[in-house]
């Protein structure tokens, strides 16, 4: 069994591959590199046969999204670690040792990321997971280095090793053993907020995240569904609404959910009248619906939580009273306190 799986998930992402893919494999000689398509149209497997062929290749009969593609990828794959890895990452000499070091030191720790830095401007952070990842008490995520839609420049002011809520689906390394022990990302999911429920679900049972900054890669971000897209809005909406579901504590449900039908429906007019993005507003709405009819479907994964547990990384705050009312738009800026309860 190898000690770490570099594994790629690809979708018609041959130009991605071609742009991206010697890095990982100049940077992570010794490992083993795989890449797990989702049934590309684009020729991205006669591509990678010609040009990568060190590189594993299991191709999927359908593309089974973000989640069940990396299921379906991992359960043919044995190592000790898991490092998902999107097709739009450029990784940096050095990148995989301190990511490593950290999780043989640290066997109480289920995952970390490196620190992601932006391809379109490499001297700021990246959306997706910048420095690491919080989410606010109404589940609205956020990272060291991005709230909202400001993202900072990276001047070093995150630059020290922390323990976070979630680590991003960018690039994660995780223990197999707890990827597979709770049943891997949700396929329900399709693709959006999975790696935040897995991270939430692992949390929940007593294990750990941490970014380690002095790993480093470059991420170009929205290759698949850009932002924008009304498909992604939905989904985005959908899932976070499912994974407050499935994981919030008994003692929290029901305000957290009558508060986000408010904030929803108000996000969505808000879409309609400042913006006239008809795309988005009955995106919001039809996730709405959705989570509503499929809701208990899920029922048997809140049962899993068997008590109440204390996660200072998930912020007692409002990250939208915050970033809108008070202008603190950096999360330096933001108070620190979390929901610390005296939970287990």
């Amino acid at each position: 069994m190898s000690t770490i799986a570099i594994v790629i998930l690809n979708w018609n992402g041959q130009r991605m591959l071609a742009e991206y893919l010697p890095s990982v494999i100049q940077y992570s000689q010794g490992n083993e590199v795989v890449v797990a398509d989702n049934a590309s149209t684009d020729d991205s497997i006669a591509f990678l046969r010609e040009h990568f062929p060190e590189v594993k290749i299991l191709p999927l009969e359908k593309n089974w999204g973000f989640a069940g593609g990396y299921n379906k990828a991992l359960a043919q794959v044995e190592a000790t670690y898991y490092v998902l890895l999107n097709s739009d990452v450029e990784v940096t000499k050095g990148w995989l040792e301190p990511l490593v070091a950290f999780m043989e030191s640290h066997q109480e720790v289920a995952a970390c990321q490196p620190k992601l830095r932006a391809v379109s401007d490499r001297g700021a952070f990246e959306y997706a997971g910048a420095a690491g990842g919080y989410i606010d008490r109404l589940g609205y995520p956020f990272c060291r280095g991005r709230v909202f839609d400001t993202v900072e420049q990276d001047e070093g002011q995150y630059d020290t090793t922390e323990e976070v809520f979630w680590t991003t689906g960018a690039c994660m390394m995780i223990r197999s053993a707890d990827y597979h022990a709770v049943g891997g990302l949700d396929e329900r999911f399709f693709a959006h907020n999975e790696e935040i429920d897995l991270c939430w679900r692992l949390r929940n049972r007593g294990r750990h995240f941490f970014c380690l900054p002095e790993s480093v890669v470059y991420h170009v971000g929205g290759g698949t569904l850009p932002k924008g897209n009304p498909r992604k809005t939905f989904l985005n909406f959908r899932n976070n609404l499912t994974m407050l579901y499935k994981n919030l504590p008994a003692s929290e449900l029901r305000g957290v959910m009558r508060w986000r039908w408010f904030l929803d429906y108000l996000a969505a007019w808000q879409t309609l009248i400042l913006n006239r993005n008809w795309g988005d507003f009955w995106a919001i709405y039809q996730a709405r619906k959705a989570f509503k009819k499929w809701r208990h479907e899920f029922d048997d994964d809140r049962k899993e939580i068997c008590a109440e547990v204390d996660i200072p990384q998930r912020k007692s705050y409002s990250i939208l009273w915050q970033y809108y009312f008070h202008q603190r738009k950096k999360f330096s800026n933001l108070p620190p306190q979390s929901l610390s309860k005296g939970r287990r």
